[in-house]
């Protein structure tokens, strides 16, 4: 099959005109194509007056070798690469518990690490701290609602299906993928529930509710296929012991110890336990993983009218039922060098309650399937460096700094908004107007550099609720003068996203982890054999599809590792 991209159709075409559009493109009689099938759907914005779909299809043709010749300067038509997926092999027959590799977390990462392995008859233990996803959602949405006391256990970082849960569940990444193991994802996905839309659009993205259905059918895969999970199973101990020649690491992991005190045999354990376990952070660093802070990003939540970014980027086909609430994608590179942008926009979502821990507030944003919310919200998020955290650590390298540094502003959030679990929120007009103390949402505006909205101000949707405050006193003073000098900028590239009545709620620190667990070309820990540092959380993940990308990774080097150790010859 040949692979034609970039054919473009208006908004309001059939199926007929995309047939039609490549027999055109490609100059050729009606009987010479035997069939086509859509690989992917984007939208050409770059002209408001003409927003058109952009298509890439793969075509059945009477003669490809002829048409090849015809078009070899052309790169926009080449032969259908192979996108299957191969597994690296097959587990033996073995009854030795320390074959069985424990697989710890539950996130995107931790599910497709377990699936490729009990697809490859490894027979995998998976652990989860949390609790399943349907009684977690109800944890969840209990404390949004004020019907549920916070749990440290239960909530939009911890249980089934990570943090990427309670999200927009946008499916799509900037890694390198050149094995198309992203394909694989979606393609796994679609089969556990999904709809099949993933696999063609060019920003494909689930919604909280249908991933909650997704994440069940992985789990049902995994169990079907011999893998076993555990609810309520947190780990709070490697049991490693000496070792020589393996890679120059001087220990290897035995076991695993749970909050129980149950000890579980382990030869080979995939660490996914997300960007939030920071008590599993400080055991490593107690036990002597190797560990180390990396930078992340620190700012707030803002929300405007859905219908103001529509009008933005869509002009006047805003609203149309073929292109959706509408994304943005913001980045302004600071006079000091640090960079403020945009992260997880939601469109059409709500702002929610993401802290794991006691007496600390966090934001997130989160958005249905039909993104039908009246408000669009992204993080607005300034980088942090390795010299911002220095204060925070214990010590010069501290490698726990970034989560002393996250703590310490969530819970200076915690007490501006009331100690009540309610997050502090300001309107973007205060917030720029120098000098501004706590106002009531109803005071009016300053007279700050902004511009005004023409309907109606937004309400902050963020649950259990805001209290009205100075968004200083819980972010640092070079957070608080980038985001001043960002957001007049970003008023140029979306006209109103420096309206004085856009919302912001804070605090936004859960970009991505603090640390890295550095691990090898083996992907195994730098000093531990046997431990295998995946997704989010080690810091080799950013967002639900290179999570679970890095997931199929590390299973594969898992199989690797053992077929190796046990067949030294092949």
């Amino acid at each position: 099959m040949l692979r034609l991209s970039e054919v473009k159709l208006p908004l309001d075409h059939g199926e007929e005109d995309l047939r039609q559009a490549i027999l055109r493109r490609l100059d050729l009689p009606a009987a010479a194509l035997r069939g086509h099938q859509v690989v992917k759907r984007s939208v050409d914005a770059r002209s408001k007056a003409e927003i058109r779909f952009s298509y890439s299809v793969d075509l059945e043709l009477a003669d490809e070798q002829r048409l090849l010749r015809r078009f070899r300067k052309d790169p926009h038509l080449r032969p259908t690469p192979d996108t299957s997926y191969r597994f690296v092999g097959r587990a033996p027959a073995t009854t030795d518990p320390l074959d069985r590799p424990i697989v710890i977390g539950a996130g995107p990462c931790g599910y497709f690490a377990a699936l490729l392995l009990a697809q490859m008859g490894f027979r995998p233990l998976l652990l989860e701290r949390g609790k399943p996803v349907k009684e977690r959602t109800a944890d969840a949405f209990g404390f949004w609602r004020n019907q549920r006391p916070f749990d440290p256990e239960s909530n939009v970082q911890f249980g089934e299906g990570g943090a990427g849960t309670f999200s927009d569940g946008k499916l799509y990444s900037q890694v390198r993928d050149p094995l198309h193991h992203g394909r694989k994802v979606l393609e796994e996905l679609v089969a556990c529930g999904a709809n099949a839309e993933i696999l063609t659009l060019q920003r494909p993205h689930i919604g909280t509710f249908k991933l909650a259905t997704v994440v069940r059918g992985l789990r049902a895969r995994i169990e079907a296929l011999g893998g076993e999970i555990r609810f309520q199973s947190r780990v709070d101990r490697l049991v490693l012991e000496p070792c020589e020649g393996e890679e120059g690491r001087q220990r290897r992991i035995c076991g695993v110890v749970l909050a129980d005190g149950t000890v579980l045999p382990a030869g080979q354990v995939v660490l996914a336990v997300g960007h939030s376990a920071r008590d599993t952070f400080a055991m490593l660093e107690a036990v002597g993983v190797a560990i180390e802070a990396k930078p992340f990003s620190i700012g707030v939540r803002i929300e405007h009218p859905q219908e103001l970014i529509d009008r933005a980027r869509w002009g006047p086909f805003a609203g149309h039922p073929r292109l959706g609430p509408a994304e943005y994608k913001l980045v302004h590179h600071g006079a000091d060098g640090r960079s403020v942008y945009s992260f997880c926009m939601c469109p059409g979502g709500l702002v929610v309650a993401a802290a794991s821990e006691p007496g600390h507030v966090v934001t997130n944003g989160m958005s249905q399937h039909s993104r039908n919310e009246r408000n669009a919200n992204s993080a607005i998020v300034v980088t942090v460096g390795l010299d911002d955290l220095a204060p925070y650590g214990k010590a010069p390298g501290d490698p726990l700094a970034g989560v002393a540094f996250q703590r310490h502003w969530e819970a200076a959030a915690f007490r501006s908004a009331g100690s009540t679990y309610q997050a502090p929120a300001q309107r973007l007009g205060d917030f720029l107007a120098s000098g501004e103390n706590e106002r009531s949402p109803d005071s009016g505006l300053s007279a700050s550099p902004c511009s005004r909205l023409s309907g109606p101000a937004p309400l902050p949707s963020y649950g259990p609720g805001v209290r009205y405050c100075d968004l200083r006193s819980c972010l640092p003073v070079f957070a608080v003068e980038a985001l001043m000098e960002a957001l007049p900028v970003f008023e140029r590239s979306i006209p109103g996203f420096a309206a004085a009545e856009a919302v912001m709620t804070g605090v936004e620190t859960r970009t991505s982890s603090p640390v890295r667990v550095p691990r090898l070309d083996d992907f195994q820990s730098l000093n531990i054999a046997g431990l295998f540092p995946a997704g989010e959380g080690a810091g080799y993940a950013g967002g639900i599809l290179s999570a679970a990308i890095d997931g199929i990774k590390v299973a594969e080097a898992v199989a690797l590792t053992r077929l190796r150790r046990q067949n030294p010859a092949e």
